[in-house]
This record gives C-alpha cells, structure tokens and sequence, in this order.
C-alpha cells in the first residue's frame, strides 16, 4: 500500500468489527486515524490497543450535529482530513426489518436516518475539509442487499442502494476537484460475536453459497477499504466493490 503514511483518516463507526480492523490496517500503513462511534467505551480500548497514532471520538449517527462535531473534533486534533470510512450502521434494526407489510415507519425512519441520511451528513460534514487539502478520498459500507433482491431486510436494502447513489453522486459532481468516493459491499464476515450468535452449524450451511473456502473476515474488507483511500485507489472513483467471497448477483 503507497501514500497512506502521515494521511489523516475518519473513521465513523469504528469501535468494533469492519471499522475497528479497518483502522488497525491504516495504522500500520502510516496513517493517522479518528475512530468515531456511538460506544466511546470501546472505541476508546479499541485505539489504546492499535501501534500507531489513532484517538477515539463520540458521535451520534443519527443526529446531524453530533456528525458535526465529529468531524470538527478531528479536524482539531490532526489539523487537517484526507479521508473518510462511512461505516456506521444500525443492525439493531435488520432484526426486526420484515417486509413491505410488515414494517412500520418506525423501522424505516430509524433505518434511512442512520444508514442513509447520517452516511450523507458524514460525508457532508468531511468533504470541504477534503476539498481543503486539495482532494481526497471516501468510502461507504454498502451491502450486497442493496442489489440482490432479498424477501426480507427492505428498509435495510433501501438504505445501503441509497447509499450507493451518494457516492456515485460524489464521484459525479467533485472528482475534476480531486475527490473519490467509493462504496464496499461486505459478504457475511465473521466476527467472534457472530460466530457465537449464529452456530458453527448455520455457518456451514451458508457457506455453501459462497465461492471461497471460507466466510470473511474484518481483515479482507479491511484491506479493500484500506486499497480505496491509498493512492494506490486512485483511478477508482463512483465504485461499488463487492468483496463476498465470489457471490454472483447476477448484474
């Protein structure tokens, strides 16, 4: 990985999983990382534990103000921001994510307010800083519900096509501005939390699906995500990566 050394990166929804291995990854290349999160707690043990230079920082991610002072916070500490991970999620919400008839708006509202518009308000906090340091680059976790047509989780696939859209949208409108911004669709990856949930048993049934020897982990999106802020990412903007493992949607 080249030119990730010294490079200021936010990291919103880092405590844990995906965000926390992803900034462990951009450490150890060199860079300087915010890992922003509603459980400061863990955050905070989670940029204690990384060998390099990283800080902890609350934030809500459905509260647009709290996305704000995030960003400022960072910006305060490092000085200056070239690139943002829009990890957050509310997976409370998959749980209870039915179907069309099902939901109420309760589940949608609380869905597209963390998932979609707080994704926004990220990047819309984070990208005059970016354009202040004469470009930079943004990447969003996505998901393969976005696309695959599932009977179930709409609110959820709603959410991750939106998101989708922003940053086919930010690589549209300000990359002759020197701004990329790409997206990530995870597979199933296997945290130790998810492993105890689901069951060695379950586990093995779905990776009958996956054309890899074995499910994901934090550490394979890591290094995608990782790849997207570098400069070694630089001829991929308004991309949607699917690293599952070689699951084929179809389109």
């Amino acid at each position: 990985m080249t030119n990730l050394h010294d490079k200021v990166i936010l990291i919103g929804g880092g405590a844990t999983g995906i965000g926390a291995e992803t900034a462990r990854r951009l450490c150890a290349a060199g860079a300087r990382v915010a890992i922003g999160d509603i459980n400061h707690a863990t955050a905070t043990a989670t940029a204690a534990a990384i060998d390099g230079e990283a800080i902890a920082l609350h934030y809500d991610q459905a509260d647009e103000a709290s996305i704000s002072a995030l960003v400022q916070q960072a910006v305060a500490h490092y000085g200056r921001l070239d690139g943002v991970f829009a990890n957050a999620a509310d997976l409370q919400t998959v749980l209870v994510d039915g179907d069309i008839l099902s939901n109420d708006i309760a589940v949608w509202e609380r869905t597209l307010a963390v998932n979609l518009t707080g994704t926004a308000m990220l990047i819309r906090a984070g990208l005059p800083h970016l354009l202040q340091a004469g470009g930079g680059a943004i990447v969003c976790t996505s998901s393969g519900a976005a696309t695959i047509g599932e009977p179930e989780r709409p609110a959820y696939a709603a959410s991750k096509a939106g998101v989708n859209a922003i940053c086919r949208h930010v690589a549209s409108r300000w990359s002759k501005e020197g701004i990329r911004c790409n997206s990530i669709a995870p597979g199933l990856v296997v945290t130790e939390q998810l492993a105890q949930g689901m069951g060695e048993a379950l586990l093995d049934k779905m990776l009958r699906g996956v054309n890899a020897p074995r499910h994901g982990e934090p550490a394979d999106i890591a290094g995608a995500v990782a790849f997207l802020l570098s400069d070694d990412g630089a001829w991929v903007n308004g991309q949607c990566w699917h690293v599952n493992g070689g699951v084929w949607y179809g389109n």
